[in-house]
């Protein structure tokens, strides 16, 4: 049994989710709010020790026809460098084409203001990213 971390990166946040012991349901944990590489860095590996595990799940922005574009290359060159800080960690990629869409419709089902769904879309779209690996490795 292991604990993935799904990651939602962005430009200013990353959205983080974890999964449970079984690998059944992923919920959201934090949005990191972004500062420096160092101390992003950091606090993903704060979260690591404390959900106790070197499996992650990142989203991998494709554009719609399915072509890597410069978000693809922004997400693999800061994983590039979670790597070299943590070179045991496992690095899985998932298309999250429809993620942030998903997770924004969601949240607009549950009826929250804009102002509370841009706290929370991160975290949510991580959480669509992750469960959606989650559910093709069943």
């Amino acid at each position: 049994m292991k604990r993935y971390l799904g990651l939602d990166i962005g430009d200013r946040t990353i959205g983080v989710a974890v999964s449970d012991l079984l690998g059944l349901t992923a919920q959201g944990v934090e949005t990191i709010r972004r500062k420096n590489l160092a101390s992003d860095i950091a606090r993903l590996g704060e979260l690591m020790q404390q959900y106790e595990t070197r499996e992650l799940v990142s989203g991998y922005p494709k554009n719609m026809n399915g072509s890597e574009g410069e978000r693809c290359e922004v997400v693999r060159s800061f994983i590039d460098e979670v790597k070299k800080v943590y070179p045991d960690i496992h690095v899985m990629f998932w298309d999250e084409r429809l993620s942030t869409v998903a997770a924004t419709r969601s949240l607009l089902e549950a009826d929250l203001s804009r102002r509370k769904r841009k706290k929370v879309i991160d975290k949510m779209a991580a959480v669509f990213i992750l469960q959606g690996y989650l559910d093709s490795i069943r």
